[in-house]
């Protein structure tokens, strides 16, 4: 967790985007990853070439070598030191702003075009430098420049608490999956090294740095080796958006994480272009509910599974046909999956039953997702299979996750979470519970029987206690007797007052 101190210099470096009239929070994100990216390649040559130095040798390739650059939209050369952080950041405030406006920046737009490198630089191309003057680029960069950036865990916390800060402010309907709740489900699938871990959706990418997160962890001796290092580092993790802001937010988030080149890309996971078939075992996701799309512009192998036009049926399509035989999936999904009616929503259900491996199903609270959305989800996991394979299905329903449930959002003591991951991974103790608990396996003859319906309520046994009610003709004479009270008290009220 970020320190006090340094939330209040994120803090501090906000609210000079703000005073600037760069007041859209994604806007503010992005300039400052801007600022972090050239920090970021400055810091990074100059601990090669502290290393070089010690064992007398050249640095190789440099990305600020000797020599000058040619500005491709100036047709200037500027020599590649003076675009360095450590240079720049001591000169003027007004030469600090030339020089990053009209150079730096370019620069960095343009040099994912010949190293291919950094996930981040490659989609550089649309961006655009919105600091408007040199007072707020000086004040910005000294806040940045107090910043650890060669400490990594430090920095993925920092980055995460300025996605809070957008996801807070709520603007242009962009907010993420709450950290507490991707963690949960990270948990619950328990991602290896072995795995190639996707997201269709990505976004800010929090299901891919969260599984990075998890695999630093639980795999620290394993990441040591080079050839494991290099895999982390450019194989395990892929992600996909439709928006350029959000790739590049996303890239930043996992090179501040550790991971420079995942394998992030533009792309409409739902459209034609998109032939990903059997890739990935295992998929985190919370895809967008953006309600019907145009069938025609929807890869038709998708409609085989589900013909619909309903994206949040379309990408669990997307899903059984992207992963791997044995692959893994949990994603959330708007409670209507569960027991929708439509043809479409029964054959996707009948899919994930009879064809897939279906093994749990969690109901969330409908706050979860406040103060921008009020809708109820659940969280679906289940293994690719070709022969089906599901036996049990492990229902759990959740009535807090660590915050209120309004607007606010306000942290209390009330969370299931850390009982939803004990319970999943003590399945065996779950055979014992009734259907009047908060978990409970469900077999899948009964989820047949009930036409492929998935939600908690409809396998929970309600308890009905029998309540004893008195003689109504009790009732009827406790009543009179306390009208007799009253009207001898009347009474002798009347005579007191004469």
């Amino acid at each position: 967790m970020i320190t006090g101190e340094i939330k209040n210099r994120i803090d501090q470096i906000w609210d000079v985007f703000y005073t600037a009239g760069v007041t859209n929070p994604i806007s503010v994100l992005e300039q400052m990853t801007y600022l972090f990216f050239m920090k970021m390649l400055d810091d990074k040559q100059r601990k090669e070439e502290a290393t070089a130095s010690i064992f007398g040798n050249r640095l190789k390739n440099p990305v600020f070598p000797e020599g000058n650059w040619l500005n491709p939209e100036t047709e200037k050369e500027v020599p590649y030191q003076d675009m360095r952080w450590s240079v720049f950041k001591n000169t003027s405030a007004d030469n600090m702003l030339r020089m990053v406006r009209d150079n730096v920046f370019v620069f960095i737009k343009h040099i994912g075009e010949s190293s291919g490198e950094s996930a981040y630089a490659r989609y550089m191309g649309s961006a655009i430098f919105l600091i408007p003057n040199a007072r707020t680029l000086q004040r910005v960069v000294d806040g940045i420049n107090a910043l650890d950036m060669n400490n990594r865990d430090a920095m993925g916390d920092v980055y995460e608490y300025i996605l809070g800060k957008m996801a807070a402010s709520g603007t242009n309907g962009q907010f993420r999956t709450p950290r507490h709740i991707i963690s949960m489900m990270v948990n619950l699938v328990r991602p290896t090294l072995d795995d190639a871990i996707c997201d269709p959706a990505m976004g800010s990418a929090g299901f891919i740095v969260e599984s990075a997160k998890y695999l630093r962890e639980h795999y620290e001796k394993q990441l040591l080796d080079p050839a494991t290092q290099k895999r982390y580092k450019t194989q395990i993790f892929h992600g996909f958006d439709t928006d350029q802001t959000m790739l590049r937010i996303g890239a930043m988030n996992m090179m501040l994480h550790g991971v420079d080149a995942p394998n992030i890309q533009w792309r409409d996971s739902l459209s034609g272009d998109n032939n990903d078939h059997q890739c990935y075992s295992l998929i985190l996701a919370n895809p967008p509910f953006a309600g019907s799309l145009d069938k025609e512009v929807v890869n038709k192998n998708l409609l085989t599974l589900t013909n619909t036009g309903k994206t949040e049926l379309l990408f669990l399509s997307l899903f059984i046909r992207s992963l791997a035989l044995g692959g893994r999936c949990a994603s959330i999904v708007p409670d209507g999956v569960l027991f929708g009616s439509s043809k479409a929503h029964k054959m996707l259900r009948q899919e994930l039953v009879d064809n897939q491996r279906l093994q749990a199903v969690i109901s969330m609270p409908s706050g979860v997702f406040k103060p921008y959305a009020g809708v109820s989800t659940a969280i679906l996991i289940f293994t690719k299979t070709d022969h089906g394979g599901t036996d049990k299905v492990w229902f759990y329903e959740m009535r807090a996750d660590g915050f209120s449930l309004d607007d606010k959002r306000s942290p209390v003591q009330e969370n299931d979470i850390p009982d939803v991951i004990a319970r999943w991974n003590n399945l065996a103790d779950e055979e014992n519970r009734s259907r009047k608990d908060q978990s409970f396996l469900v077999p899948v003859e009964d989820i047949r029987a009930n036409d492929y319906d998935l939600s908690f309520n409809k396998y929970k046994e309600i308890e009905r206690v029998a309540v004893q009610h008195e003689d109504p003709q009790t009732i009827l004479s406790r009543i009179e007797a306390l009208e007799n009270d009253i009207q001898t008290a009347l009474t002798n009220l009347k005579e007191i007052i004469g």
